[in-house]
């Protein structure tokens, strides 16, 4: 989906990285930060989606939403809700949900490490975890939101058969996927290098990296226990 920039323009001075607060569980901070998200229990979709249902797909760490609004136009019968940490581009997101009434589409200013409280056992068919941030720093791995908590999460939301899909263009990162979900030991998955694999949209980071000709890799791991 293309979006009117001038339409639509984005907010000023998004940072790239936020407070390293954001990115735990608010169970572990001493003092919480005034922009942390709030940890939301309970949501009316009757208020996000036209059809009233709760979300079919999941897409944790949403960013400018240009995944998310491809997805929700190139499936109108799923509705897709995004999760990002910066309020700022969650509140730009649904903007452009309501100017240009998306019926299926929205975003939640949320921080995955407190997971998805929100959302009932097995009502979930996929989740998107499209590359995220990689932390590179030893020091910085704990801000990384995929964890074996956070798998737990994404095992306990997932339906039979439902689907965590995994992408970044950071070898180290991949690796690093494979070695939590290896030990997570819940989810069966694998490497994905046939595109007939992976009928999705393209996110703004997997088209820069076909254009270059970076390599990136990806993984569907699926809930058969």
């Amino acid at each position: 989906m293309k979006i009117d920039g001038k339409k639509y323009p984005l907010p000023k001075r998004i940072r790239h990285h936020v407070s390293p607060a954001l990115y735990l569980p608010i169970s572990e901070l001493k003092t919480i930060p005034a922009n942390y998200p709030p940890v939301v229990e309970k949501l009316d979709w009757g208020k996000l989606f036209a059809r009233k249902k709760a979300p079919d797909y999941l897409d944790v760490g949403c960013g400018k939403g240009a995944f998310l609004l491809s997805l929700a136009e190139t499936r109108p019968e799923k509705n897709v809700l995004g999760i990002e940490v910066r309020k700022p581009l969650a509140e730009w997101i649904n903007s452009v949900v309501q100017g240009e009434k998306i019926p299926n589409a929205a975003a939640l200013w949320h921080s995955a490490a407190n997971g998805f409280p929100f959302l009932e056992n097995e009502s979930v068919e996929k989740v998107f975890y499209l590359f995220p941030d990689p932390w590179f720093k030893k020091k910085h791995v704990k801000r990384r939101a995929f964890n074996l908590a956070f798998l737990e999460e994404v095992f306990r939301i997932l339906k039979p058969n439902g689907e965590l899909l995994l992408a970044t263009d950071v070898e180290i990162v991949d690796e690093y996927h494979k070695e939590v979900l290896s030990e997570f030991g819940k989810l069966d998955f694998k490497a994905i290098d046939d595109e007939s694999e992976w009928n999705y949209p393209k996110t703004n980071k997997e088209s820069f990296c076909i254009r270059k000709g970076i390599p990136y890799y990806r993984i569907i791991a699926r809930k058969t226990q």
